[in-house]
């Protein structure tokens, strides 16, 4: 909690000083700065970390050259209600809500494809566009919520594969004491797009692709690879920027190779050739058949210790982890609606997410 009030504070701090946060404009800013913090915790209890309520009724600009202070306004009677991040008279003609499901995926393999270390980090993004002072409900097929909540039937949760998550955070909107209460995640949105919650699993994963790797020295000056990387998502379903890094060794001299699909190049700044595939079919396998030749040197260093091959993706509508969200509600004050958009993502962004040690 102390790390995440830090952390919310260094934002709301920057939002009024344009972005800019260094010792020289705490020092010109030191009433605004304290009147902030003032605020934002009392009695050692974090308050109002959210950047639009402060504004509604903290007026005074950062020191950027010359002062500049707005007209008073009265402060928004929800700064003293259970709703501190949403503000009143919120107007659509078109009401919208969207549920997006990202999950990135970390995983270490051996040679063979055998996952060795895996886990999963998850959020849901939600982006919502109501009137008023909506309140949202959402059903997920995590162990302790689906056994918990009255909305699915016993039928239903059957049928439906439990997801044992840890780490679990909410965005502040969330009613917790329901949470720990029905085990329903309840909650008055912002307005606009934000996290609404992160979590963990590590067991029970879904692996999107499975590489199996070849790679043997002939000699002194040349590597023999042959790679193959076999999709397991359905065939409906496409991956998307799918890169394969292969190191090789810095005294690399050329690469040659043949692929069934994508472009390939050696990037000698970074020791190791990239496959680039922008579109992967599901049930479906690619090839790389290459050949390295290296520089000869006499020099008496050891022998070159081969890195893990690193993959990473973008697999839409797949989860890893299995995670599913049920239902959404909505309740409104002109009476009671219901949508649904929900969208799964399946990520791996960093260069060493998807190791594979051959």
């Amino acid at each position: 909690m102390c790390f995440q009030f830090m952390s919310n504070a260094v934002k709301v701090l920057k939002g009024y000083f344009g972005g800019v946060l260094n010792e020289n404009i705490l020092k010109k800013n030191f009433v605004l700065v304290y009147e902030i913090l003032d605020e934002i915790m009392d009695f050692g209890y974090p308050q109002i970390l959210d950047e639009d309520s402060l504004k509604q009724y903290i007026l005074q600009k950062g020191f950027r050259g010359e002062q500049k202070i707005n007209r008073a306004l009265p402060p928004s009677s929800q700064l003293t209600g259970a709703v501190a991040h949403r503000r009143e008279g919120i107007k659509y003609k078109k009401n919208e809500a969207y549920l997006d499901v990202v999950e990135h995926l970390h995983i270490l393999t051996n040679a063979d494809g055998v996952p060795l270390r895996s886990e999963v980090k998850g959020k849901i993004m939600c982006k919502a566009f109501l009137s008023g002072m909506p309140t949202l409900k959402i059903g997920l097929n995590e162990k302790a919520v689906l056994q918990n909540d009255a909305a699915v039937g016993k039928a239903q949760q059957a049928n439906r594969k439990l997801v044992d998550m840890a780490d679990v955070k909410f965005h502040q909107c969330v009613n917790l004491s329901k949470f720990e209460a029905e085990k329903a995640v309840s909650f008055t949105p912002p307005d606009g797009e934000f996290e609404l919650m992160t979590y963990r699993v590590t067991s029970g994963l879904q692996y999107p692709f499975k590489v199996l790797p070849n790679i043997t020295r002939l000699g002194r000056t040349r590597i023999q690879a042959n790679i193959t990387i076999k999709s397991l998502f359905p065939e409906q379903t496409m991956g998307m920027n799918v890169r394969l890094h292969i190191p090789v060794p810095k005294n690399t001299a050329k690469v040659t190779a043949k692929i069934s699909l994508g472009k390939y190049k050696y990037d000698a700044s970074k020791s190791c050739v990239i496959w680039k595939l922008k579109r992967f079919p599901g049930e479906t396998e690619q090839t790389f058949s290459g050949e390295i030749e290296m520089l000869a040197t006499t020099s008496d260093k050891k022998p070159w210790a081969q890195p893990p091959l690193s993959l990473t993706f973008d697999v839409p509508m797949f989860g890893s982890s299995g995670l599913q969200i049920l239902y959404l509600k909505i309740w409104e004050k002109a009476g009671y609606s219901s949508t649904k958009w929900v969208r799964k993502i399946c990520k791996c962004n960093d260069v060493g997410d998807w190791s594979i040690r051959t």
